[in-house]
């Protein structure tokens, strides 16, 4: 009777092990989503910067001629 109990004991703490990791995967992913969404948003804003500068140096060069 020791073993039977012993294997379901040990099923369920591996289990429970699994379900941990999971969550912590979980929460990392949520995490790094954030983490690229917040990058993006930045390259997005140096973008618009750059064409924003880009445009204003046209505009001198017109003035220029």
């Amino acid at each position: 009777m020791f073993w039977p109990m012993l294997a379901i004991a040990l099923g369920f703490l591996g289990i429970a092990v699994l379900g941990i990791l999971g969550v912590r995967v979980f929460v990392e992913a949520q995490r790094l989503g954030r983490e690229v969404a917040r990058t993006t948003e930045r390259i997005n804003r140096a973008a618009e910067d750059l064409e924003h500068a880009a445009t204003d140096l046209a505009h001198t060069g017109e003035a220029l001629r």
